[in-house]
């Protein structure tokens, strides 16, 4: 059995996905990052960066693995599904998936801060990302136009991309003339694992505002 350490976020939401496409038996754990449960000393004893996801594997010695994208890549190489065997389609995998993970999530996350969470707005530094995202996106869109997903066929590369670039309106990046990149969003998001894995950890209670989400973030940014 996995053990899931997590929270609803772009992030955390690569884990819960891969663990659906995957069909992997799987607990959940949310961590309450506005409470910074995060940063307490049995979690950083599992995740030295005081992030989330992290995974806690039973089955493996209660072996724990934390960042996303290495999260990702355990997982795929424990079942072999969703990165190909042959070196080439591994190879394109990992392109894709550090593509991500170096350039998607750090700027859309640059312009989450910037464009909703600072205090003050700073028009220069709001443009900077918010038009570093879009070239981005532009070139997701011109690879997406030349084949069906990022690496040829449906991969923990998609996964990790599409879990950052859906939640583009939150970002304010427009994603007009990217028609390649709104089939591939919408081909991704219609996925059932991906639905049900977007939905993890569940939470009762109703959908926070948008105040209560920027709020929370402040105080983790803090």
């Amino acid at each position: 059995m996995i053990e899931l350490f997590t929270s609803p976020t772009p992030n955390g939401w690569k884990a819960s996905i891969a663990l659906e496409e995957m069909q992997l038996p799987y607990s959940v754990r949310p961590i309450a990052l506005s409470k910074g449960e995060q940063k307490e000393d049995w979690y950083v004893a599992l995740n030295p960066n005081g992030r989330i996801p992290t995974i806690v594997d039973h089955d493996n010695g209660d072996f724990a693995v934390f960042e996303s994208g290495a999260i990702l890549h355990y997982l795929a190489e424990r079942t072999g599904k969703l990165m190909p065997r042959d070196e080439k389609g591994r190879s394109l995998v990992m392109q894709w998936l550090m593509f991500q993970m170096g350039g998607i999530g750090p700027m859309m996350g640059q312009a989450n801060v910037f464009f909703r969470y600072a205090p003050e707005k700073i028009p220069y530094a709001i443009d900077r990302y918010q038009r570093e995202c879009r070239r981005l996106f532009e070139v997701l869109d011109a690879r997406l136009g030349k084949v069906e997903y990022l690496a040829g066929d449906y991969s923990i590369a998609d996964i990790a991309n599409w879990s950052w670039v859906h939640i583009y309106p939150w970002s304010g990046i427009p994603v007009d003339g990217l028609d390649h990149l709104q089939r591939w969003l919408a081909a991704v998001g219609g996925r059932p694992a991906v639905q049900k894995g977007r939905a993890v950890p569940e939470i009762p209670t109703a959908t926070a505002s948008d105040d209560e989400v920027v709020k929370t973030a402040q105080k983790i940014l803090v």
